[in-house]
């Protein structure tokens, strides 16, 4: 987010699987800017847990590593 303007969606992978970590090649260089801001977002499907589901500070950084 420039300026409070999206500028893209950098990558998108509706399948993660965490035994199966890779590293993605970036198809072209992308340039952030002081002022710049990353969204980061994740969903999890939960319908099958009928309790609380918690996530640690360590997952969402295992996530965003490469940022």
């Amino acid at each position: 987010i420039r300026n409070g303007e999206q500028l893209g969606i950098i990558c998108e992978d509706n399948k993660y699987d965490f035994t199966l970590q890779e590293v993605r090649d970036m198809k072209k260089i992308l340039t952030i800017k002081p002022g710049d801001e990353i969204l980061v977002e994740c969903s999890f499907q939960t319908l099958d847990r009928s309790g609380i589901t918690f996530v640690s500070l360590h997952f969402y950084l295992q996530i965003i590593h490469c940022i």
